[in-house]
């Protein structure tokens, strides 16, 4: 499959690294449109694709063109790729925000439009998609993006658009509260008297294996908490800190607010 990414960012080049690794597309396959000359040199020389300054040299003959720009270009990027896309091209979006109707009404007639939802641990293979895609985008074609998908950690296809909303709230902005979850148990080893590169190396691991422990054993996250808790033990006492805090009511209201947020911008 040959594929044209409009932007050459972080998040294109961990799709061009992940489907360069597993072989399912050759670098001469692959185009970018990228209008910064020293970002399309570094990606040309360190990946061997091809790099266009116009979108509509990366776009021609490509099978899927992924749009991978900031939001606030969108409109006039959609401008340019729907006047190059052919009506056999199907279109992908990873820009945040982005709804169907905004992607089908800035095209040309195209109507197969896919949209996707990574987040950025994507680019060491660890991410996690959400999409979705229109009634005209082929089986094929669905099979082809779940397969690039997975080169980028796991994937999962949703058949209503508003669950990319809810899914915008939950792991695409969620990476972010994690880093400040583990940014805080550092700091706390810190103020105990930990050197700080004792600490981080504590707090990784940690939150690493509890999370493949729940994966592992299948486990919900309450009966491994209620494990690690012993009657009148050093867990309750801070567990019943971070609760009195609002440490719960503090993640619920702030997925709860990006997921506003995700919709406010939909609809501008």
């Amino acid at each position: 499959m040959k594929l044209a990414f409009i932007g050459g960012g972080v998040m294109a080049e961990s799709i061009i690294g992940g489907v360069l690794a597993t072989g399912l597309t050759p670098p001469q396959d692959i185009g970018v449109g990228e209008p910064i000359a020293v970002r399309r040199d570094y990606l040309t020389q360190t990946h061997g694709i091809k790099a266009f300054a116009a979108n509509a040299d990366a776009i021609d003959g490509a099978d899927l063109v992924i749009l991978a720009v900031k939001p606030q270009a969108l409109s006039e990027v959609l401008i340019s790729v729907g006047d190059a896309m052919a009506e056999t091209q199907t279109l992908a979006s990873i820009v945040a925000g982005a709804t169907m109707d905004t992607l089908l009404g800035g095209l040309n007639g195209q109507d197969a439009v896919i949209r996707i939802m990574p987040n950025t641990p994507a680019q060491i293979g660890a991410g996690m998609s959400v999409w979705t895609a229109t009634g005209a985008v082929s089986q094929s074609m669905r099979d082809a993006v779940g397969d690039i998908l997975r080169t980028l950690g796991d994937e999962v296809y949703v058949p209503d658009e508003k669950l990319i909303d809810m899914s915008t709230a939950l792991s695409a902005s969620g990476p972010a509260y994690v880093f400040l979850f583990i940014e805080a148990l550092i700091d706390a080893g810190v103020y105990l008297g930990m050197a700080r590169d004792m600490a981080r190396r504590l707090a990784l691991q940690t939150v690493l294996g509890s999370t493949q422990l729940v994966q592992e054993t299948g486990k919900h996250p309450a009966e491994l908490k209620d494990m690690v808790t012993s009657p009148g033990g050093t867990t309750i006492a801070a567990l019943r800190v971070m609760e009195s805090e609002g440490f719960r009511a503090a993640v619920l209201d702030g997925v709860i607010a990006a997921y506003n947020k995700s919709q406010e911008l939909g609809k501008k």
